[in-house]
């Protein structure tokens, strides 16, 4: 049994998913402490994730699809909404001073 692989570009989509780095950049910017930087990308990660498997679900075309036979990549895109965040927090306290 040999484990299933997805492509590079797949995995990028997973990481450049336009709603997760909306999200996790604009919660990461609300973020008042680097630790709710955390948060906000388990908030943006769920709502993505959620997001992509409806759009999915209802046959729209998607960067980055979520289905039973299509690879999801949660660490990708858990490591993805972390950077993002991290950025917009980072952002924000750059603009600040």
């Amino acid at each position: 049994m040999t484990p299933p692989s997805a492509p590079v570009s797949v995995w990028l989509a997973a990481a450049f998913d336009p709603l997760l780095i909306a999200l996790a950049v604009w919660l990461g910017w609300k973020a008042d402490q680097f630790g709710k930087v955390f948060i906000a990308a388990i908030a943006a990660l769920a709502a993505s994730a959620v997001f992509a498997w409806l759009v999915t679900l209802a046959g729209i075309p998607w960067i980055a699809p979520i289905g039973r036979d299509l690879p999801i990549l949660f660490p990708v895109r858990a490591v993805g909404a972390l950077i993002w965040a991290s950025f917009g927090f980072g952002l924000r306290r750059a603009l600040r001073r």
